[in-house]
């Protein structure tokens, strides 16, 4: 199946290369399971916890073409995204906004911005100006490190990368990020590093 933006292009992992990440998917810390599914199961205990509420957000998709190879069974074979993509997590927490994406790499030593479309960037710098808490979760699948990095910091250093580098390091991120070490309940525990953040903000 292919899926397009509306302006033509297709997104970072479409049609074969969607089926190759997901043959090659790594296992999230001996669990078994993907980033974004330990993020999903993070979510869950907190809105059952009564801690915060936070979801996926749904992507609107506008099919074109279905296959019926028989009558109990249809296959997708085109279809397009109605608008471009924000960002994968919003919700509230203790009266706050969140905002967040959630991006996973196999690279060792960098973080590369090709990972993240411009569109995202805008929406963030939106969430950004009406005050949000917005953020980026980065998972090291080679390493099993995640990071949790202020937006305004990603947003800052993606401007420069035309004359700086095209990917943040490793070592920037262990700087400039707060370093979320996973656990069992909350399995990738995000809250804690908000509550971070919003204590050396203040």
């Amino acid at each position: 199946m292919t899926i397009r933006y509306p302006n033509g292009q297709t997104p970072l992992h479409s049609g074969a290369n969607q089926r190759k990440v997901q043959e090659k998917k790594v296992d999230f810390a001996n669990r078994g399971m993907s980033f974004e599914e330990a993020i999903n199961i993070s979510n869950d205990y907190y809105l059952n916890h009564q801690i915060a509420v936070i979801h996926k957000k749904p992507t609107p998709v506008q099919i074109v073409k279905v296959d019926y190879p028989r009558r109990s069974a249809a296959v997708i074979r085109e279809a397009y995204f109605r608008q471009p993509s924000t960002t994968d997590y919003n919700g509230v927490y203790r009266g706050r906004y969140l905002d967040f994406e959630a991006k996973e790499t196999k690279n060792k030593t960098s973080f590369p911005f090709k990972n993240f479309h411009p569109h995202q960037i805008k929406h963030m710098e939106d969430c950004l100006a009406q005050e949000g808490i917005c953020f980026i979760l980065m998972w090291f699948s080679a390493l099993n490190r995640c990071f949790f990095l202020p937006s305004e910091i990603f947003v800052s250093k993606w401007h420069q990368q035309s004359t700086e580098r095209k990917s943040l390091t490793l070592s920037f991120l262990e700087k400039n990020g707060i370093e979320i070490h996973l656990g069992v309940a909350p399995r990738v525990p995000f809250l804690a590093a908000v509550d971070q953040y919003l204590q050396q903000r203040s």
